[in-house]
């Protein structure tokens, strides 16, 4: 690997990856490129979980996502790292003018900030066993150039050799993204004191999106749980989503979906308005944490298939209507910018990992739940830690806790769901609403309030005993209402333990919503661990049964089917006839792909007779479904 001649080799590493092609004849400079040193990021966990994950990883040059639903708890963990960096605390009071758009903002900007004055200390350090900045190249992955440049420089004896590739991996090191993520339809409309209606641009999405646009971030808009049109026509009013000089943007679109079709038509919506999508985070409908978007039946391994078949020509299409809006706009753009795909949601193993970057010609991954099990990155008190570390696949269920009526990953030992049970026990269904994030229901009220609430609990229960339903009915409906708990709290309360800034009558019950795919990890990892693991170097579940990630979700997939079937077998109706169909119909379909894929791929995929029988014994399931 070494060369007689040092300039040699330095010359060799300073060769940039060249320029990609996204359509047929248009190339993409490289300075164009988003660079990123590592081929995952960390996606959003809960509220809490990831608040400040980049405070403890971007310096590596690992990405990762932020929430900005709550602007109560950035306040407060700004207010935590303010004065845990020996720096002056002013608040920001929730009556302030542009309250929450100013503290999202002052939040951001203290975390890019930080990061910014940690790459610098480790940028500056020795390349010397035990540094950061060592640390830095160990986490890389092989195929990393800037890996390889690192391990090259290792084989020169000190002296002005080793000195001048030291200096230029300084240069090429970049620091992780420190994205934002917003729900979009998590959007609440805000009134003043007298009930007045404090306009559109005040909403809650709206006025978060406004304190990331406001903010120093060099960063991107994670837009999550479909398209808010009110939202999405915001974004045009900002010039920081719109290309520079050089063809750069100073903030990015990034777009969260569930399949093909959702993401070209959003996608669309968007470049009409003169807005590039960046990148499409593709994520399993089910086999994921958080809130789960079952898909019509459309499985993760067909998703992706019709990315990789339909890329160039949907990039071809939005470029030119992105094209057309620009120019309108005064602005000329010859340069398609780049588009990355990336996918989310139940990969635990580095063939898994690798076999999806590869196949399906993605630019990176996102890990989340296993990152839970990793104290040093999130926010998981040590009670929940313990819980989580010494959980079985039983614990991980899909549930309808969620105020928002998207169905929610649960985790059945967390200590929410047991302060939910003593509430019914004690006559007090329901959560105290301060925060008012998930308010959405006016069945009683002509404002919204949350159906986790204890309001709309009482409200609803009282309603349903007047009816005179039959006991068993009563009960049925009772618990579908009772089964809802506060995610505002809830998700919350795990950072606000770990920080020690819980006060004093906040409850300490944790709502945690990891994938199941959590089951499989079955104690705490270090960063180097689970970074290892990523990229083969380290096998953690060497020992563990697992499967694979496509067969899980079929399986979920087929469990949700035969749910939904139960629920509606006795009063059904064409329509719903029609759609359960459509669902199985994909199913099958997926099924097939999946056969075809797996004779293919065996080289690629440790992909045997058992894994193939297990594809077998789920069809078999699919088609014992109940019918109806």
């Amino acid at each position: 690997m070494t060369s007689n001649c040092p300039k040699c080799d330095i010359r060799q590493f300073l060769k940039l990856t060249p320029s990609i092609v996204l359509t047929a004849g248009t190339q993409v400079p490289s300075k164009q490129k988003i660079c990123m040193s590592h081929t995952f990021h960390i996606p959003v966990l809960g509220l809490g979980y990831s608040v400040d994950t980049p405070l403890k990883v971007a310096r590596y040059g690992i990405s990762s996502v932020i929430s900005i639903v709550d602007d109560e708890l950035i306040e407060r963990m700004r207010e935590y790292h303010t004065l845990n960096s020996d720096k002056t605390f002013i608040p920001i009071s929730k009556s302030a003018p542009d309250a929450r758009a100013n503290r999202i903002k002052a939040y951001l900007n203290l975390v890019h900030e930080l990061v910014n004055q940690q790459f610098e200390q480790l940028s500056n350090q020795l390349f010397e066993p035990g540094t950061d900045i060592t640390r830095y190249f160990e986490l890389l992955p092989d195929s990393s150039q800037l890996k390889q440049g690192y391990e090259l420089m290792l084989e020169y004896p000190d002296g002005e050799r080793k000195q001048i590739f030291q200096n230029i991996l300084r240069k090429k090191m970049t620091v992780g993204a420190i994205d934002v993520n917003i729900m979009s339809k998590v959007d609440k409309m805000n009134f003043d004191a007298d009930g007045n209606y404090l306009g559109d641009e005040n909403t809650d999405a709206l006025a978060a999106l406004r304190g990331f646009v406001n903010s120093s971030l060099h960063s991107s808009i994670i837009l999550s749980a479909g398209m808010n049109p009110r939202l999405y026509s915001y974004l045009e009013t900002f010039d920081e989503f719109l290309p520079d000089k050089e063809g750069n943007f100073p903030k990015r679109i990034i777009l969260k979906v569930s399949d093909f079709r959702s993401a070209f038509i959003q996608a669309k919506f968007l470049a009409k308005k003169g807005l590039w999508v960046s990148e499409f985070r593709v994520e399993s409908g089910l086999n994921c944490g958080g809130h789960a978007f079952a898909t019509e039946g459309f499985l993760l391994g067909p998703i992706l298939e019709e990315f990789k078949q339909k890329r160039a020509e949907m990039t071809a299409e939005l470029f030119e209507l992105y094209n057309a809006a620009l120019n309108q706009k005064g602005i000329n753009n010859a340069i398609v910018p780049q588009q990355r795909l990336s996918v989310q949601g139940g990969i635990g193993t580095a063939e898994e990992n690798n076999f999806l970057m590869e196949h399906y010609r993605l630019d990176a991954t996102g890990w989340g739940s296993p990152f839970l099990l990793v104290p040093e990155t999130t926010n998981v008190d040590e009670q929940t830690l313990m819980q989580l570390a010494n959980s079985s696949i039983a614990d991980f269920y899909v549930s309808n806790a969620s105020p928002l009526g998207i169905l929610f990953n649960n985790f059945r030992p967390n200590s929410m769901e047991q302060l939910r049970l003593k509430r019914i026990q004690m006559n007090r269904p329901g959560s105290p609403c301060t925060k008012k994030y998930l308010v959405t229901n006016t069945e009683f009220t002509e404002q919204p309030i949350c159906t986790a609430s204890r309001e709309y609990q009482n409200l609803k229960i009282k309603q349903l005993q007047s009816l005179n339903l039959p006991e068993d009915e009563l009960r049925q409906q009772v618990d579908s209402v009772t089964e809802k708990i506060c995610l505002c709290e809830g998700l919350c309360t795990s950072a606000y333990t770990k920080y020690e800034i819980l006060k004093s009558k906040e409850a300490s019950a944790v709502a945690v919503c990891p994938g199941p795919n959590l089951a499989y990890f079955n104690r705490l990892y270090t960063l180097d661990e689970m970074v290892k693991h990523i990229y083969g170097k380290l096998n953690l579940l060497e020992k563990v049964q697992r499967p694979n990630m496509f067969i899980k979700e079929l399986e979920l997939y087929i469990d949700y089917l035969q749910t939904d079937v139960k629920t509606h077998l006795i009063n059904i109706t064409d329509k719903k006839k029609k759609q359960l169909d459509k669902f199985k119909a994909q199913l099958y379909e997926g099924i097939g792909y999946y056969k075809q894929l797996f004779h293919l791929s065996a080289t690629a995929l440790t992909f045997n007779m058992n894994l193939l029988n297990e594809l077998s014994n789920f069809e078999d399931k699919l088609n014992n479904l109940l019918t109806y």
